[in-house]
């Protein structure tokens, strides 16, 4: 069975998000993704209409994965899990609305000793896929990158272990 990159990258993605579930099995983490791409209605009613296009079908198979997390970690009342869609609104992408949305989830995370921070959609947020990647946008989304990993270095509490993950 060969895998192209996109599934290859969501394979690694699901494993990392459900370790404590997979125990880094790459099995176990492909049952996992397996499951999620089957259980997409949307998706198969759009596929009967014709082929499903792939920021579409990585779109709604990330917003599924997220679901599914948030109902895992709902579960598990020492874990917070805090999601942000950064394309929920046009402006996510700057590092004011950025900056606010993640200290949002920073202030519902702090009472967690282990918490979970996805984001999502960061890169369309800011390199949307209708327009040219260019030097400025590719700059500017690396900087944003780096504002977020250090705004959460800095304020989340000591001693917490809290997992940052950019999809």
């Amino acid at each position: 069975m060969t895998m192209d990159r996109d599934e290859l990258r969501r394979l690694h993605f699901i494993n990392a998000l459900f370790a404590h579930v997979t125990g880094q099995d790459l099995y176990l983490a492909h049952q996992i993704k397996s499951a999620i791409a089957f259980n997409l209605a949307e998706l198969e009613a759009q596929e009967a209409a014709g082929p499903l296009a792939e920021p579409g079908y990585s779109a709604a198979f990330n917003a599924a994965a997220a679901r599914l997390l948030d109902r895992l970690y709902s579960h598990l009342p020492r874990h917070g899990f805090f999601h942000w869609d950064a394309s929920r609104t046009l402006h996510s992408g700057t590092p004011l609305f950025a900056r606010a949305e993640v200290m949002t989830g920073l202030k519902q995370l702090a009472p967690f000793r282990e918490s979970t921070l996805l984001i999502t959609n960061l890169r369309p947020a800011v390199v949307p896929p209708a327009r040219r990647e260019t030097p400025r946008r590719r700059r500017e989304y690396d900087d944003l990158l780096a504002f977020l990993r250090e705004l959460t270095a800095a304020r989340s509490p000591s001693g917490a272990d809290l997992t940052l993950l950019f999809l």
